[in-house]
């Protein structure tokens, strides 16, 4: 099940978050929905973090634990290890993700 304009999908008990991530960024944000030119919709987010080994992928979980209030056992990288899109796998429902989009 996806969230309708959300980028959210339903994936069980879990939800899967689709994010574009800008590293090397001035601060940490989780900023708005949006959508590239196919019509792929994204949260966008920024982080601090350089993309080296494995650091952006991990501030950005540790941002959007942070941002659900919930804890960074709950969040983790499912798919994009190395893309600016990625999937974030959440250990939430969709409808407790989707209240904070």
């Amino acid at each position: 099940m996806q969230e309708q304009g959300l980028p959210l999908r339903a994936d069980g008990d879990e939800t899967l978050l689709t994010v574009r991530v800008t590293p090397k960024s001035s601060r940490d944000a989780v900023e708005t929905v949006e959508s590239d030119a196919s019509g792929q919709l994204f949260l966008k987010v920024r982080v601090r973090a350089l993309p080296d080994k494995g650091a952006a992928n991990k501030a950005v979980c540790q941002l959007i634990a942070k941002w659900l209030g919930i804890p960074k056992s709950g969040v983790a990288l499912h798919a994009g290890d190395t893309s600016r899109l990625k999937q974030i796998r959440i250990a939430l429902p969709i409808s407790d993700v989707s209240r904070f989009l």
